[in-house]
Protein backbone atom coordinates (compact mmCIF):
# COMPACT_ATOMS: atom_id res chain seq x y z
CA UNK A 1 0.00 0.00 0.00
CA UNK A 2 2.86 2.59 0.77
CA UNK A 3 4.13 1.66 -2.60
CA UNK A 4 1.32 2.56 -4.09
CA UNK A 5 1.10 5.72 -2.33
CA UNK A 6 4.97 6.42 -2.99
CA UNK A 7 4.03 6.00 -6.59
CA UNK A 8 1.46 7.83 -6.89
CA UNK A 9 3.30 11.12 -5.03
CA UNK A 10 5.94 10.48 -7.55
CA UNK A 11 3.97 11.00 -10.65
CA UNK A 12 2.45 13.95 -9.10
CA UNK A 13 5.45 15.49 -8.50
CA UNK A 14 6.97 14.79 -12.00
CA UNK A 15 3.24 16.56 -13.30
CA UNK A 16 3.57 19.39 -11.62
CA UNK A 17 7.55 19.82 -12.40
CA UNK A 18 6.74 19.76 -16.39
CA UNK A 19 3.47 21.80 -15.59
CA UNK A 20 6.00 24.74 -13.93
CA UNK A 21 8.85 23.76 -16.20
CA UNK A 22 6.43 24.91 -18.98
CA UNK A 23 5.11 27.98 -17.49
CA UNK A 24 8.38 29.26 -17.01
CA UNK A 25 9.08 28.50 -20.61
CA UNK A 26 5.94 30.78 -21.70
CA UNK A 27 7.33 33.53 -19.62
CA UNK A 28 10.79 33.45 -21.15
CA UNK A 29 9.46 33.97 -24.87
CA UNK A 30 10.72 37.20 -25.73
CA UNK A 31 7.79 37.09 -28.39
CA UNK A 32 4.21 35.55 -28.98
CA UNK A 33 4.08 31.67 -29.65
CA UNK A 34 2.37 32.62 -33.37
CA UNK A 35 5.33 34.38 -34.07
CA UNK A 36 7.75 31.87 -33.42
CA UNK A 37 5.52 29.15 -35.15
CA UNK A 38 5.28 31.90 -38.38
CA UNK A 39 9.37 32.25 -38.40
CA UNK A 40 9.80 28.14 -38.07
CA UNK A 41 7.04 28.47 -41.00
CA UNK A 42 9.21 31.05 -42.87
CA UNK A 43 12.97 29.44 -42.06
CA UNK A 44 11.36 26.30 -43.31
CA UNK A 45 10.67 27.30 -46.83
CA UNK A 46 13.45 29.33 -46.84
CA UNK A 47 16.18 26.58 -46.27
CA UNK A 48 14.18 24.65 -48.97
CA UNK A 49 15.68 27.54 -51.25
CA UNK A 50 18.99 28.54 -50.04
CA UNK A 51 21.49 26.90 -47.73
CA UNK A 52 22.29 28.04 -44.14
CA UNK A 53 25.15 30.39 -44.12
CA UNK A 54 25.63 29.86 -40.14
CA UNK A 55 24.12 32.52 -38.84
CA UNK A 56 21.04 34.39 -38.30
CA UNK A 57 20.61 36.52 -41.33
CA UNK A 58 16.81 34.61 -42.48
CA UNK A 59 15.75 35.04 -38.66
CA UNK A 60 17.00 38.06 -38.53
CA UNK A 61 14.84 39.32 -42.05
CA UNK A 62 11.60 37.74 -40.75
CA UNK A 63 11.84 39.97 -37.74
CA UNK A 64 12.46 42.82 -39.00
CA UNK A 65 9.65 42.46 -41.68
CA UNK A 66 6.51 41.70 -38.71
CA UNK A 67 8.14 44.78 -37.12
CA UNK A 68 9.89 43.19 -33.83
CA UNK A 69 11.39 45.89 -31.93
CA UNK A 70 13.91 43.69 -29.66
CA UNK A 71 15.65 41.59 -32.58
CA UNK A 72 18.74 40.93 -30.44
CA UNK A 73 16.92 39.87 -27.44
CA UNK A 74 14.87 37.58 -29.50
CA UNK A 75 18.32 36.18 -31.01
CA UNK A 76 20.33 35.79 -27.89
CA UNK A 77 17.06 33.60 -26.73
CA UNK A 78 17.64 31.76 -29.73
CA UNK A 79 21.31 30.81 -28.85
CA UNK A 80 20.24 30.48 -25.14
CA UNK A 81 18.08 27.20 -26.66
CA UNK A 82 20.42 25.75 -29.29
CA UNK A 83 19.91 28.24 -32.02
CA UNK A 84 23.17 29.65 -33.34
CA UNK A 85 22.01 30.17 -36.59
CA UNK A 86 18.81 29.51 -38.66
CA UNK A 87 19.19 25.61 -39.77
CA UNK A 88 20.04 24.91 -35.32
CA UNK A 89 16.39 27.36 -34.89
CA UNK A 90 14.88 24.94 -36.56
CA UNK A 91 17.03 21.77 -35.39
CA UNK A 92 17.14 23.07 -31.54
CA UNK A 93 14.13 25.27 -31.23
CA UNK A 94 11.28 24.30 -33.09
CA UNK A 95 11.28 21.15 -31.08
CA UNK A 96 11.15 23.09 -28.19
CA UNK A 97 7.20 24.02 -28.93
CA UNK A 98 5.99 21.19 -29.47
Amino acid sequence: MADKIDKEKRKQILIDLRKKALEEFEKSLPMSRDNFRMLFDYLDNKLQEKKCDDDHEMTRTYLNVIGVENVEKILGWLRAKGGYCDCEVLANVEEQFE
